[in-house]
């Protein structure tokens, strides 16, 4: 069991009978009454943040969770397959659990799997890819003052905003937690 001083960001615990993961936290001791702690959590299997206020020295069930390297291989039908860099055992994840992510993947690209007593709950992206543009509308020269953009079908099929310098075959940094353009890599 763990209390609320036992909080700290990404520790992961079962409330409401769902799993979930402190984003951030705030200990409060005001001036009268008792002292409390403010959160934010994250529903691991949906991504749905809230806020939540509890007690100090609440207690909660915490659960057992581990973040192990993987390698996304390729997607078949809704089975999208990736494989532990540790055993080399290969999975097979369905949509639920790889939503969005695999907006950003190509074959062979590395992910942290969030295992919690053994089995897969989510994956975590790495905070930027670089990623190649395969399609964008060409820019008109000399406007370039207004900050205008341009949508850009990158390699995986995710449309993004870029300036409109940017040109077919570029390599773009992306941010995957923004869905924003970064910068040109080459």
């Amino acid at each position: 069991m763990a209390s609320t001083s036992d909080f700290k960001n990404g520790l992961i615990l079962k409330h409401k009978n769902d799993l979930w993961s402190i984003v951030e936290f705030q200990h409060v001791k005001p001036g009268k009454g008792g002292a409390f702690v403010r959160t934010k959590l994250k529903r691991l299997r949906t991504g749905q943040v809230v806020e939540e206020t509890f007690r100090a020295g609440e207690r909660f069930e915490d659960v057992r969770s581990e973040r192990r390297p993987y390698q996304y291989l390729y997607s078949s039908g809704d089975q999208h397959h990736f494989m532990s860099l540790e055993t080399f055992e290969q999975l097979p994840f369905g949509e639920e659990l790889v939503g969005d992510a695999l907006q950003f993947l190509r074959e062979n690209d590395q992910v942290d799997v969030l295992l919690v007593d053994g089995a897969p709950i989510s994956i975590d992206l790495p905070n930027f890819v670089d990623l190649r543009v395969e399609s964008t509308d060409p820019g008109l020269r000399g406007d370039t003052a207004s900050g205008a953009q341009k949508p850009a079908r990158l390699e995986t099929g995710v449309v993004v905003q870029v300036p409109l310098f940017i040109q077919v075959g570029d390599v773009l940094r992306i941010d995957t937690r923004t869905r924003r353009y970064l910068e040109r890599v080459s």
